[in-house]
């Protein structure tokens, strides 16, 4: 027990140590100060302004910035979709794998154009090489850095600056932070024994004289952009439980850290933005404890086992069903968390038999989408919490609300209402319309509190952006439900992903144009302890009311269940 909680303390201590690195990177890369790349990037970066007809001084409105996102995004979801469509008549198909349907390829389109990655089917015997790498690679790079760009774009308008070109902060993510980190990535992955090959299928006698073939693969790259970008998808169907993405627990550390830097590092630029450090690691020590809490109700869990199981053993057992005994119960509970906390959406286990309170503490990560977040709209989120809160506390003690300087007025708040009240909606109505309609609709393969978590988790995972799933769903080909499936997720993908976007650029936009006003004496002090507690408090309080019931039904009954015996 001790080994395994060791590890997962001396994984966060890396976290913590890279987060001013990556923080402060970030930070001269957006606002833009010099970097070290500056000699290779800068002239490739110039070429692509040129060729995309890009004025790199030009500052955004909220409006326009919201404009470009959506239809540079149209673009390459139509160029993705008919990539999908054609794969069986491009090259680098040595399967001769064909056409995946309609709904699987819209399904798909969106899922990794919007940054989550759910997955409905199985890479490894549904996509091609060329599939893997020219259109799901490709907005493995483009979905985090819009992400990244309109979470900058934020931060900017909240301290008073313009927004700034959603071409260009899309550009420097990609060109000056993904590509650099994820070639260095693969290269680790590749010495770990990640494979990275365009060979085909590699067909084997076993020890038994039987025949078998194993999947292979470009994956070392696509592994590392998966993590780095917050992105999760799968090389195959078991993601990174595969040996093939995660073959030992070197590369388990890596994964996990992958995942969790830039997010983190986020909350480190937007301190370095306002000027105020203080804030910046009060905000992050904030994240960080709940961030250790429910990986630690998590760990405990899975440790302590199944209550059922261990009164057949006779004996405490760690809960290993579903799980690679070769990363063990600890590694299990911290990825878990991670991806979960990060939006990633990637597994080492299977999450369909994670324990009650395992499953609880992923929903919370989704319901509240800023433990850390996603990278760029995470931080985003968190300080909409910092919004609410001031609004809240300035009611208290009967004065405007202020914030950085700028007042927080019936139009802003207006639109931290919609980015709070977006999430909820598109989780819960339609899950209960598919609950409403269990065999028609859901092809649910647990019935009863297990069962009710399983769907909740479908849409919460897509709604947040984040991508994992607890199986257990009839939502792949050929199983009748899964066109259900593939639409709605594709719906609730796709809203909660742009209406939260463009609402957020236009509260920046509104923020960024408010005259500041003078600190006195009565101004609300956001960096001390006792207010970043109570943001604290708004953050765990607003996630667990509003989604209290489901809470209720799924996990907390479930833990119940398997507690009593019943």
């Amino acid at each position: 027990m001790l080994q395994g909680f060791f590890q997962i303390a001396v994984t966060l201590l890396i976290v913590v140590a890279l987060t001013p690195v990556f923080g402060g990177y970030l930070a001269r890369v957006f606002m833009p100060k010099k970097t070290w790349l500056d000699p290779l990037m800068t002239p490739l970066e110039q070429v692509i302004y040129k060729l995309g007809d890009i004025d790199p001084q030009e500052n955004m409105t909220g409006w326009k910035y919201a404009q470009c996102v959506l239809v540079s995004n149209l673009a390459m979801a139509i160029l993705v979709f008919f990539l999908l469509i054609f794969q069986a008549k491009l090259p680098l198909n040595p399967t001769h794998l064909g056409m995946p349907t309609w709904d699987t390829a819209l399904h798909t389109t969106i899922s990794f154009l919007v940054n989550a990655d759910l997955q409905h089917y199985s890479g490894e015997t549904t996509m091609s090489y060329l599939t893997q790498i020219a259109a799901l690679g490709f907005l493995m790079f483009v979905a985090p850095a819009t992400g990244a760009a309109v979470g900058i774009a934020f931060i900017r308008g909240l301290t008073g600056r313009p927004l700034g070109n959603f071409y260009v902060d899309l550009t420097r993510f990609i060109m000056r932070v993904l590509l650099p980190i994820s070639i260095v990535g693969a290269v680790l992955l590749l010495m770990l024994g990640v494979p990275e090959t365009l060979a085909g299928p590699q067909t084997v006698t076993t020890l038994e004289g039987a025949t078998q073939t194993i999947a292979r693969g470009p994956v070392a790259h696509f592994e590392s952009i998966k993590l780095l970008g917050g992105n999760g998808g799968g090389f195959f169907a078991a993601s990174s439980a595969h040996p093939y993405e995660n073959p030992n627990g070197a590369s388990n550390l890596l994964e996990v850290v992958g995942q969790l830097c830039v997010p983190a590092a986020f909350i480190y630029t937007y301190g370095v933005f306002i000027g105020n450090k203080k804030q910046t690691w009060l905000l992050y020590w904030m994240v960080f404890a709940i961030f250790v809490l429910l990986i630690g109700v998590t760990a405990v869990g899975e440790y302590q086992g199944n209550p059922l199981v261990n009164s057949l053993l006779g004996e405490e057992q760690p809960n290993l069903e579903g799980q690679e005994v070769r990363l063990g119960w600890a590694q299990t509970a911290l990825f878990a968390m991670a991806t979960t906390g990060t939006m990633t959406g990637s597994a080492n286990a299977a999450f369909d038999s994670l324990m009650a309170g395992s499953d609880f503490s992923a929903l919370m990560n989704l319901f509240i989408q800023a433990i850390f977040g996603a990278e760029g709209t995470g931080t985003a989120h968190l300080l909409i919490y910092v919004i609410l809160t001031v609004f809240l506390t300035g009611l208290m003690v009967g004065r405007t609300p202020e914030f950085l300087g700028r007042k927080i007025e019936q139009r802003e708040i207006t639109l931290v209402s919609v980015i709070l009240l977006i999430h909820p909606v598109l989780i819960l109505i339609p899950a209960a319309i598919t609950l409403a309609f269990p065999n028609t609709l859901s092809g649910i393969s647990n019935p009863g509190f297990h069962g009710l978590t399983q769907v909740v988790y479908e849409y919460a995972s897509a709604a947040a952006g984040n991508g994992s799933g607890m199986a257990g769903l009839g939502n792949s080909q050929p199983a009748p439900t899964a066109l259900w499936w593939n639409l709605t997720t594709a719906l609730t993908l796709f809203l909660g992903r742009y209406l939260p976007i463009i609402v957020l650029l236009l509260l920046a936009d509104s923020l960024s144009h408010k005259q500041s006003v003078r600190v006195t004496s009565a101004t609300l002090q956001t960096d001390t302890r006792l207010f970043t507690g109570v943001i604290a408090g708004v953050m765990l309080i607003l996630g667990v009311l509003t989604f209290f019931p489901v809470l209720a039904l799924g996990p907390v009954a479930e833990a119940f269940q398997l507690a009593t015996g019943r």
